[in-house]
């Protein structure tokens, strides 16, 4: 079982779920966590809420592929994890040391330390959904995506779905300098989730998705790698635990949990290019890309 939100005729967003078999119902709710909180009050689970739902109406007569999706939740805060899998610790390596991967960095630690790395990556403004625009930084010159699975949580921790992220990074931004993490990872449209939520009480094995990522160039496909989650170094409650500790964290929270495909040494996007990421169970998430203006301010 999967959510959406879509706009209608009345250019009004809609909350639906879409079944496995393809059927989308509307639902009541105005976003995903009223749905949660709601069947919380009733004493009962959102996809039992939901089959109440479907038991008592009739489907839309139209596909889902030709609704105007909009990002399954306006995620108040989107956070990431960095160096969870070892693909992700040996890129920033080779970031950092310029090719040198004999040499030991900190990533190598924090792949090996009990604290894991977490930081902050988007608000709801900068966050766009599936069929929408991603920007590159007009400041760097090899910029890539990171296909990851996304958790949303609750304020209190609780996982309460699956959707897509895509974590644009810039990889000369932060293998010059790590404290410059911030700037090669937030700007303008610079993340992305979608198409849907799968509820976390559907998904009999978390560390089983299969993540696929497809980027195109001018018609062709360029670049294409796989994953799965099961090569995860960390757990996802050990990453959630450390993002609510000491933290205040808001209900429809995403937080993005490392990637494992990462393109040649050799690939920047570019514009116009298109990048799709599929995770079974959830969809494909894709996002055409686009450069912007520089807007720094003179000095």
């Amino acid at each position: 079982m999967r959510i959406i939100r879509f706009l209608n005729e009345k250019l009004i967003p809609i909350l639906a779920a879409l079944t496995d078999d393809s059927k989308v119902y509307v639902l009541p709710q105005q976003d995903f966590m009223e749905l949660v909180n709601q069947a919380e009050e009733l004493n009962t689970t959102p996809r039992a809420f939901i089959e109440g739902v479907i038991a008592v109406s009739n489907p839309l007569d139209v596909n889902a592929e030709e609704l105007q999706l909009l990002v399954p939740i306006e995620a108040p805060e989107v956070w990431a994890s960095g160096v969870t899998y070892e693909r992700s610790r040996d890129a920033r390596n080779y970031e950092a040391t310029a090719g040198k991967l004999d040499a030991t960095t900190f990533y190598d630690k924090v792949y090996d330390a009990v604290r894991p790395e977490i930081f902050f990556k988007s608000t709801a403004a900068r966050t766009v959904g599936t069929n929408q625009d991603l920007y590159i930084r007009s400041d760097s010159n090899w910029q890539i995506p990171e296909p990851e699975l996304g958790l949303v949580i609750t304020k209190t921790g609780k996982i309460v779905g699956y959707t897509i992220g895509n974590d644009m990074s810039c990889r000369d931004i932060e293998g010059e300098n790590p404290l410059y993490l911030p700037q090669a990872k937030i700007w303008r449209r610079s993340c992305s989730i979608g198409p849907s939520i799968r509820l976390a009480e559907t998904v009999e094995n978390p560390y089983d998705f299969q993540i696929t990522c497809r980027i195109y160039r001018d018609g062709k496909r360029v670049v294409e790698g796989t994953a799965n989650t099961n090569q995860l170094k960390r757990k996802f409650k050990e990453l959630v635990s450390y993002l609510v500790l000491d933290n205040e964290i808001f209900d429809g929270t995403v937080l993005l949990t490392g990637t494992c495909i990462v393109p040649p040494n050799e690939f920047t996007l570019k514009n116009n290019d298109l990048i799709e990421i599929e995770i079974n169970g959830i969809g494909i998430l894709k996002n055409p890309v686009k450069s912007q203006v520089s807007q720094s301010v003179a000095v």
